[in-house]
């Protein structure tokens, strides 16, 4: 009974809708009403055939008032006689029409892929998570404004505790800060920001504007810059200046980017219209530091830039890098009277844009000074503090001194930071604070660090935070004791040292001192690798050749005890 009422309500309610196709059809009205107020009085009535009421009523409702000519159509079809001519004939009659479908839609499942990038290192997550499946950071953490010091794994809720108890630790710093504190220059321009990847590619390009703007976030939270560090204004490098180190036709192709929407020198260095100007600042300020460090005007400096340079070679860019800040700083220093500049790139790509230019320079490439050009290839990834700072140890610092240098530029890309996407190594801010103290007393405090690469935003503003305080002064913190390097570390320490002495001689007594070490190193693991091979399968120990197992012990240490008599005599 429910599902007839159901039935016939629908019919009723249908009344308006089958009214439209009345006169097409060539149906009374006036018969069409007369069964409609039989169904209301009889709603819930059967036929004397037991079939649904609103059934019988709809074919009686057509039947007793069909025009002759469609009558047998009609009678054709209750008898199962009907044909595919009978129905192209008479396709008015058979309209589909008489239920409004149009809304009717097919019962579909949408299944939507979640998708986004984390702001922290740019690699892609799905679903509908908010921590990044790789570096851990918060999809909506507060990283670009607070760099380093937000929490990585909440979201930014606006003005937080650490943000409070950071402004209240400079505030007390400023007051015991004179003029003569600020000697570390900051070399910083908003208008680099405008240089972008205009098309976003499958996934956001690593070398972006957020990369300056955490790294001026820590520093503002720290209360380095503004406050503790004097700014320098910024200006952009003049044709003459950039032909000391590019072609002329290189200069020109970077020129021409600014009337380009979108560009690219290779696939992945682009250009937008902006980035002809923010290279031609990054330069200038990069200029302009070395010239006043060297000076005397502030001690050191840092210059926080983009695009980066040191891949940036006499006639082309590549390595997201257009112009070569490095060397166009190294020339400006030795303009101001620098004789020797000694440029360390700790960046984990090779800065081969910078040797290239370099290899023409007597003073600082190679042409003539053979040795000057040092690389140090690691042959592995994962490379963290140890094997850096010995190298440091064991390499830099050795040729360094003995070349004199009295002006240092340090290429200072930290894609070599744990954390990267790019370098996937494992450096700490620790460890790049090290490097620079190490740095820092070569040439009485003149120093200059240019950011190139660093992909991990909290990665590289904590490891800029961290150099630039030392810059300041402050130390790098405990003092380091014996560094163990791993075994990929040495050898390739070795393998350096063992060229490079023909031009260093004072790289002769480590080297042999570290092959002595290379020599006990091997030698143990040796008898590491002996006694593995020499020790059962496992399964033999507990199985069923346990037996076997304990005569194979008692023999193997027979022969051991009885090795050293029988060398002996």
């Amino acid at each position: 009974m429910g599902s007839e009422t159901i039935k016939t309500g629908r019919l009723a309610n249908g009344e308006a809708q089958k009214s439209v196709h009345k006169e097409r059809r060539g149906l009374s009205s006036n018969g069409m009403n007369g069964k409609h107020e039989n169904l209301g009085s009889n709603r819930a009535g059967t036929s004397s055939s037991g079939e649904d009421y609103d059934l019988m009523m709809n074919t009686g409702d057509v039947d007793g008032n069909l025009d002759g000519d469609v009558e047998p159509v009609f009678r054709k079809a209750r008898q199962g006689d009907l044909t595919f001519q009978d129905i192209h004939d008479n396709r008015d009659f058979f309209d589909e029409d008489d239920e409004d479908d149009s809304d009717w839609e097919p019962v579909q499942k949408h299944v939507e892929l979640i998708k986004w990038f984390c702001v922290n290192c740019t690699m892609v997550n799905l679903g509908d998570g908010v921590i990044c499946d790789l570096c851990g950071e918060h999809k909506d953490s507060g990283i670009l404004r607070l760099g380093c010091f937000a929490s990585p794994s909440s979201q930014d809720a606006g003005c937080s505790e650490v943000e409070s108890e950071m402004k209240g630790k400079n505030k007390e710093m400023h007051s015991q800060l004179s003029a003569s504190n600020s000697l570390t220059a900051i070399g910083f321009d908003e208008r680099m920001l405008l240089h972008s990847e205009v098309q976003m590619k499958s996934h956001p390009h690593p070398e972006r504007s957020d990369r300056l703007r955490a790294i001026a976030a820590s520093l503002a939270t720290a209360g380095l810059f503004p406050g503790r560090c004097y700014p320098i204004s910024a200006r952009e490098i003049t044709r003459e200046e950039l032909q000391m180190v590019h072609s002329l036709e290189h200069i020109q192709d970077v020129e021409l980017t600014s009337h380009i929407f979108s560009s690219y020198f290779t696939p992945d260095t682009y250009a937008n219209e902006h980035s002809a100007c923010a290279a031609r600042l990054a330069a200038g300020l990069c200029a302009d530091l070395a010239s006043t460090i060297f000076s005397g005007r502030v001690k050191n400096g840092f210059a926080m830039v983009r695009p980066p340079g040191h891949h940036a070679g006499v006639r082309e860019a590549m390595g997201f890098c257009l112009h070569n800040n490095a060397a166009v700083a190294a020339l400006a220093a030795q303009a101001a009277g620098a004789k020797k500049v000694l440029i360390v790139d700790w960046d984990v790509h090779h800065g081969n844009g910078t040797q290239e230019i370099f290899d023409q320079n007597k003073s600082v490439g190679r042409n003539g000074a053979e040795g000057s050009c040092v690389n140090i290839p690691w042959s592995r990834g994962g490379v963290g503090d140890n094997d850096y700072i010995f190298a440091f140890q064991n390499l830099v610092l050795p040729i360094a001194t003995e070349f004199a240098p009295d002006f240092t530029i340090i290429s200072a890309g930290f894609d070599a930071a744990r954390g990267d996407p790019l370098g996937c190594c494992d450096v700490t801010p620790a460890g790049y604070s090290r490097m620079t103290d190490m740095l820092y007393t070569l040439t009485g405090g003149k120093l200059l660090v240019i950011l190139e690469g660093g992909y991990n935003l909290r990665s590289i503003s904590s490891s800029a935070t961290s150099v630039i305080k030392v810059l300041l002064g402050e130390g790098p913190g405990s003092e380091l004791g014996n560094i163990a390097p791993s075994r990929a570390g040495l050898q390739t320490v070795l393998e350096v040292m063992k060229i490079q002495m023909n031009f260093w001689p004072s790289l002769g007594s480590s080297y042999a001192k570290l092959q002595s070490q290379w020599g006990a190193y091997c030698n143990t693991r040796k008898q590491i690798k002996k006694r593995q091979r020499t020790e059962p399968p496992i399964w033999w120990k507990w199985g069923r050749k346990r037996l076997l197992y304990h005569i194979l012990v008692r023999r193997l240490h027979v022969k051991s005890r009885g090795k050293p008599s029988l060398h002996s005599s």
